[in-house]
């Protein structure tokens, strides 16, 4: 049955109120195929009687279970593969290059889905930091269901596939039943909590902001208020990773892009607009022996690599 014109519209409307995701002409296929489970579990035949249902009675919780339902939660472990080898080959070293000791970094993993991205994100600092320098990892996604499953840490066979090395699931998964539990320790390393993206940023200051295939789902005003949250929450020396199909090119003039060895990287423009600093290929004499080597596991065709718009 073709879903309601009326009904398309009201699911458009609240999905753009609450997360600026636009639904535009065209998305009716896939607003029927991702709420007729939720109608399916009410006991109701199809999306309009569900959609009716929650309408009528304002139901907050049927919503939030629509809104979250058209919320693409796409994800793998390492994903894109370019931003966490400049991370470990580049931006590090040039971080605790710039900072007196003891060095305390923090990161921010926005729109972190199931948690693949800061567990690889925590994985890669493990790897080469030495212990004298400590992080914290933020992970906030619109969704309190994966933000659940993300918490949990197991994950699927078919999920830890998808781009994990063997020689980090060893050494930081153990088998649970039919599926892989994350280690007590690699939990401890990444918080999890809600946050829209249409919210005021969290508090703090962050050294590398995750925020990849985000962007492309938001119109331009959207793009450019998300942005100012960003730069309104970086450090002086920080860094925003984009995803590889995004850019701040043509969407916000006040942001600078920095190639960073094979990735790229983007920084608010500096006073007086000038050209950006190009992140410096290699540890610098003073920080060279911080940054541990990276092991053999750690190359491009290794760790795989995952296209796609969704985050």
């Amino acid at each position: 049955m073709a879903l309601n014109a009326d009904t398309f519209s009201w699911v458009a409307a609240l999905v753009r109120s609450r997360s600026a995701i636009q639904l535009g002409p065209g998305k009716e296929y896939l607003v029927e195929s991702r709420l007729l489970p939720l109608a399916r579990t009410h006991g109701l035949a199809g999306v309009d009687a569900y959609v009716d249902k929650v309408r009528a009675a304002h139901d907050t919780v049927g919503e939030r279970a629509i809104v979250e339902a058209l919320t693409t939660n796409e994800t793998s472990w390492f994903r894109d593969n370019s931003p966490f080898l400049a991370l470990r080959a580049h931006l590090l070293p040039e971080l605790l290059a710039t900072r007196n000791r003891p060095v305390h970094l923090k990161f921010w993993s926005a729109a972190c889905s199931t948690g693949q991205e800061p567990y690889s994100l925590a994985m890669t600092l493990l790897d080469v930091l030495p212990p004298t320098v400590t992080f914290d990892i933020l992970a906030t996604d619109l969704s309190e269901k994966v933000l659940d499953r993300a918490r949990t840490g197991k994950y699927s066979q078919l999920e830890i596939n998808r781009g994990l090395p063997a020689p980090l699931m060893v050494r930081h998964f153990t088998r649970s039943g039919t599926e892989w539990q994350v280690s007590s320790d690699l939990r401890a390393r990444v918080s999890f909590r809600p946050h829209n993206l249409l919210d005021s940023p969290p508090p703090g200051r962050f050294d590398v902001i995750f925020l990849r295939n985000v962007l492309i789902y938001f119109d331009l005003p959207t793009k450019q208020q998300i942005l100012r949250r960003m730069a309104s929450v970086l450090s002086p020396e920080g860094s925003l990773m984009l995803g590889a199909a995004e850019t701040t090119i043509g969407v916000d003039g006040t942001w600078e892009r920095v190639p960073v060895g094979a990735a790229s990287v983007y920084r608010p423009v500096r006073a007086g607009g000038s050209a950006p600093a190009r992140v410096p290929s290699q540890a610098t004499p003073a920080t060279a022996g911080a940054i541990r080597p990276l092991p053999a596991y750690s190359s491009p065709s290794a760790l795989g690599t995952r296209a796609g718009a969704a985050r």
